[in-house]
């Protein structure tokens, strides 16, 4: 039998191709390393790529991007080369985030191109009335004209025509021409307001932002959407054609509309405030601030009280020295009698508080205050607070302090009223209900320390002027405890001069040693008595910088719309420690 043939036995498996590499393991573990225009740059996880840049110094213009609203990437301004993008393609941005390894250029002639062909076409129906338009000299549409495009517009045919001057609320206007759709505004109503009041209507180059139909724009936020607009577009009928911003100087203050402190720039020409605008702040108010709060500025424009008085009514104005020396003199009698009441507003900043504290205890023997301030008004879950005083936790931690019992100004009122309290001295002529006023107008002697005229600031038999916000140095403390520096703006109008140093004059009359010359000083010398209530708060945390002056040099040798000789009435150290004994006397140049 023939021998059986063993099938060949199988070829071996040809070995399996080696799986290809792995991406190499992160530069810097837990962060992102990239390259932009060969910067090395290490940002977080999920940055994208407009805020990795700029943590190397590197500004990737856009519009319609804002780090607290949804992307809608539709400007297509952001646009750059990264070697991750798809074929090759240009990529926006404000969409794309950092990945580890990816060269990012932001320089390159396609993407310069690009830049140009998208400011072409968001200008080409444009209209050219950057002379009369409020926005001029902070507006994104000229500075990115002038950086990336500086061409002449090659359209020749008439430009699309569309509605100007549409009033879409009480506070905001809107010009349709200007608008470039950048949708800021639809997505603020929506996301951050949670009103979705705004849209877009129509298509193509026809389309406009509007509200919808029987429903105007009157959110107690709509203020908003003016700071966000990148252009002309949307205005604040409260500001429009009220002054040019290269005109206007800024200080970095705080709101005093409530409780919630929110953190503000308030611009001002001379001895006027102009506006104010939101100051970024994560704990407190991050962008935004309502619109009682934006407009409540103008309490330091109108009716202020520019010089002492003696007499009710019209009275007659006397010297600040001889003002003060009178209610000196009332003061100390009624302080002998037991007859006198000390009425402290929680308008008035910390230091105020302090002075009039030490000066109540030390001088005149008090061991009672009461509260005065605004009315409740209010209140959101977003940011507005029914407690409209912007210092009442400051003047509690004062109190305490200075071992002062706190009573309800209803107290003080009906106190008044039966006799028991014959004299009042007011640090702060803010009082929450009418009424009260009325009764506290009638005390037989009233001493008041006001900055604007009222119920209580026209009776009073002694009235000396403070001044406001903008015109000191101080610290207020917000509901949540949380102390905020506030910087003077501008010197203070006609005989004013701040609740502290007013107190402090007092003091001086009463046969204290005065202590003070600045705000920096009360703080650092009363402030210690109130240091374990405010937490890791000093008065430096606002670090002084130069003097915010307007942009434009003028032909006068100005440079923010003052007149001659207003200028050097300020410090010239930009410190804004102004030594109030050493005030010179006014320039009437500058009136």
């Amino acid at each position: 039998m023939a021998e059986e043939t063993k099938p060949p036995a199988p070829a071996a498996a040809p070995p399996k191709p080696a799986p290809p590499p792995g991406p190499p393991p992160p530069k810097n573990p837990g962060f992102v390393t990239f390259t932009i225009d060969g910067r090395e740059a290490v940002v977080k996880p999920g940055t994208n790529l407009i805020e990795a840049a700029r943590s190397v110094g590197v500004d990737i213009p856009y519009y319609c991007w804002h780090k607290r609203l949804s992307i809608a990437a539709n400007c297509r301004m952001c646009l750059v080369e990264a070697s991750n993008s798809p074929g090759g393609k240009l990529v926006p941005a404000c969409q794309m985030t950092a990945a580890e390894g990816v060269a990012v250029k932001t320089d390159t002639p396609r993407v310069k191109d690009q830049q140009r062909a998208t400011l072409e076409f968001l200008l080409l129906n444009h209209p050219v009335d950057c002379p009369i338009c409020d926005q001029s000299g902070e507006c994104k549409l000229q500075d990115y004209y002038m950086t990336f495009d500086h061409l002449q517009s090659r359209l020749d045919v008439p430009k699309v025509e569309m509605r100007k001057r549409v009033p879409l609320g009480p506070l905001v206007v809107l010009d349709e021409e200007r608008c470039i759709l950048c949708t800021r505004c639809v997505r603020f109503m929506r996301e951050i307001a949670k009103n979705p009041q705004l849209g877009v209507e129509q298509r193509g180059n026809h389309s406009f932002i509007t509200a919808f139909p029987g429903q105007p724009l009157d959110d107690r936020y709509s203020g908003n959407v003016v700071d966000l607009c990148p252009v002309g577009a949307l205005t604040s009928t409260d500001f429009r054609f009220r002054g040019r911003v290269w005109f206007l100087s800024t200080a970095r203050s705080v709101c005093t509309g409530c409780a919630r402190g929110c953190n503000v720039f308030l611009d001002y020409m001379k001895e006027t405030t102009f506006r104010y605008r939101p100051r970024e702040n994560e704990a407190v108010n991050q962008d935004w601030m309502c619109d009682q709060g934006r407009l409540s500025y103008k309490a330091f424009n109108d009716r202020r009280v520019l010089a002492a008085r003696l007499g009710r009514g019209n009275g007659r104005t006397a010297s600040r020295d001889e003002a003060v020396a009178e209610a000196a003199k009332v003061l100390r009698a009624r302080a002998g009698e037991g007859t006198l009441a000390l009425l402290l507003s929680p308008v008035a900043s910390l230091e105020d508080l302090l002075v009039a504290a030490l000066v109540a205890r030390d001088g005149l023997k008090l061991s009672t205050a009461y509260v005065g301030g605004r009315a409740d008004g209010w209140q959101d879950d977003f940011l507005k607070r029914a407690d409209e005083n912007p210092n009442r936790r400051g003047l509690e931690h004062v109190a305490a302090a200075f071992g002062l019992a706190l009573r309800p100004f209803a107290e003080l009122a009906s106190a008044v009223r039966d006799g028991r309290v014959q004299a009042v001295w007011a640090v702060g002529a803010e009082v929450p209900d009418a009424a009260g006023a009325q009764a506290i107008a009638a005390a037989p002697d009233l001493v008041v320390q006001a900055t604007n005229a009222g119920t209580i600031a026209d009776a009073a038999t002694v009235l000396l002027p403070a001044s406001p916000v903008p015109e000191a140095d101080g610290t207020f403390v917000n509901l949540e405890g949380r102390a905020q520096r506030f910087e003077m703006a501008y010197w203070p109008r006609g005989d004013s001069r701040p609740h502290w140093a007013l107190a402090g004059e007092v003091g001086k009359a009463l046969g204290l040693v005065p202590r003070w010359t600045t705000g920096r000083e009360v703080f650092e010398d009363l402030g210690r008595r109130v240091a374990d209530r405010l937490g890791d708060y000093r008065f430096d945390s606002l670090p002084s910088v130069d003097r915010r002056l307007g942009l434009v040099p003028l032909q006068a040798g100005t440079v923010d719309g003052r007149l001659p000789g207003y200028r050097e009435r300020m410090p010239l150290d930009g410190s804004g420690n102004v030594e109030w004994s050493r005030l010179p006397a006014p320039d009437r140049r500058a009136t």
